[in-house]
């Protein structure tokens, strides 16, 4: 049955920065290429990341790899601070957000065949529909609610638009486009990082106590990768 299809591709090269929206990419065992791949250790938290629950100001910061996907090494990330300032992955990034942060950290960076699920702390993909988006919005009560704020990794747009509809996904599977088959697992629990905003770094939280009165806490779902492939902009969703 065909339930959507995908609207948005948003692929976070460097956990917390600002994702970039792509028009295809591959699909692999742990979820987007190079999704969450590239972090920043937080030395004071041994084992934990420093993300936006931290320093909020991290959601201003733009990654993009500029390049070609390789599955031997990653395209150069180029990184655009909110001051405009383009910068590489390595030291003067590291020292930017040292001093922003007043945090110790460490980089650190996956490979292109292996991101494991501690950088992403969840499932391999998230997903988020437009008529959810939609009904939060006016359950928030809100002129405007971007969907980054959720950092989903796909915006279904879905065919029939009733909201919530996803959870009624769970256990089953998705194909997306020719190749790539998931598995539906579970709801997403949020927490503040959907109260701030991602072009100005604003926190609102009546956005989360929202989310908490009317939907139990969850916002869109969580699936594994079944089968591995490419995906694009406006691949037919079929629920299988």
């Amino acid at each position: 049955m065909l339930i959507g299809h995908i609207s948005e591709i948003l692929r976070h090269p460097v956990k917390s920065f600002r994702g970039e929206n792509v028009h295809r990419t591959k699909v692999m065992e742990y979820g987007l290429y190079g999704d969450r791949s590239h972090a920043f250790l937080d030395n004071k938290r041994p084992g934990k990341y420093l993300t936006i629950t931290q320093f909020p100001e991290m959601v201003l910061y733009e990654a993009v790899f500029t390049g070609e996907e390789s599955l031997d090494k990653y395209p150069q990330v180029k990184v655009t601070t909110p001051e405009g300032k383009v910068l590489q992955w390595g030291e003067e990034l590291q020292r930017e957000i040292e001093n922003k942060s007043k945090r110790n950290i460490s980089l650190v960076e996956y490979s292109p065949s292996n991101v494991p699920t501690g950088a992403i702390e969840e499932e391999h993909l998230h997903l988020v529909t437009d008529a959810s988006v939609k009904k939060l919005q006016e359950l928030w009560n809100n002129s405007e609610l971007d969907y980054r704020r959720f950092r989903p990794n796909i915006l279904i747009e879905l065919e029939n638009k009733i909201p919530f509809t996803e959870v009624n996904w769970f256990g089953k599977r998705l194909k997306i486009g020719n190749e790539v088959e998931i598995e539906v697992k579970r709801h997403c629990e949020r927490c503040m990082m959907i109260t701030v905003d991602p072009d100005s770094a604003a926190r609102n939280a009546t956005l989360l106590k929202t989310v908490v009165k009317e939907r139990e806490n969850h916002f869109g779902v969580y699936a594994s990768v079944i089968k591995t492939g490419e995906i694009n902009v406006g691949d037919e969703i079929i629920l299988i």
